[in-house]
């Protein structure tokens, strides 16, 4: 429980630990932070570490000085570029095997009902779980899964990468050092959190909402 309280504390004052990290190791943040994105884009395992805030918390501290936009931007859309094409082909490769027999999380029912959501939307699905935490770590995989054409995969890859990346790093350095934000970044990085999750609640109330036996009028 305490790692969930320190994660989260981390979470909301990631302005503050970014500033240290800075501070700490100057030009090798550029580095940490292409890591942090490519690994919660890259690897399934790790959905839980922070994208959005991140995003937005460099660009704020561009803004400051203490990080160069430009390089932050670069080598966060090469960051988010390159995660989602590994994780595509660790699905690729991967994905099938694991779905050889059933599993109490990962069902081959699963991978039908993606394959047909990818066979019907694929590209605006690639684009908008950029925008969705935990989402956007397991769509490349579900995409390489699916066998999605990987020319067709690269091309909305790219695009949701520029989109994602530049929404969040130009929205933090041109809102980051508001006196309003800065007083209460926290909270913005609340909202930002809770409005990424939307989607997932509003498709999480519309699957119970269906579910045999509601009232469906």
């Amino acid at each position: 429980m305490e790692i969930i309280f320190t994660f989260i504390n981390f979470i909301l004052h990631i302005d503050e630990y970014l500033f240290d990290i800075v501070a700490n190791y100057g030009t090798l943040t550029y580095v940490i932070l292409f890591g942090i994105v490519f690994m919660e884009t890259g690897l399934v395992v790790t959905p839980f570490l922070p994208g959005d805030s991140l995003l937005f918390a460099a660009g704020a501290l561009s803004a400051g000085k203490g990080l160069n936009i430009f390089l932050v931007w670069l080598f966060l859309v090469i960051a988010a570029f390159l995660g989602d094409t590994v994780n595509y082909w660790i699905g690729h490769f991967v994905g099938p095997k694991v779905f050889d027999r059933d599993h109490r999380l990962l069902k081959r029912e699963y991978l039908y009902k993606a394959q047909n959501f990818y066979d019907k939307h694929g590209g605006k699905a690639i684009v908008l779980a950029r925008f969705v935490p935990i989402v956007r770590t397991f769509a490349p995989f579900v995409a390489g899964v699916g066998k999605m054409k990987y020319s067709h995969f690269l091309m909305f890859n790219l695009l949701g990468g520029l989109a994602w990346v530049s929404l969040f790093t130009l929205g933090g350095f041109f809102f980051g050092n508001l006196p309003f934000v800065q007083k209460n970044f926290e909270y913005v990085v609340f909202t930002i959190i809770l409005l990424s999750l939307a989607p997932i609640i509003y498709e999480w109330a519309k699957t119970r909402k269906k579910k045999p036996g509601s009232l469906n009028k």
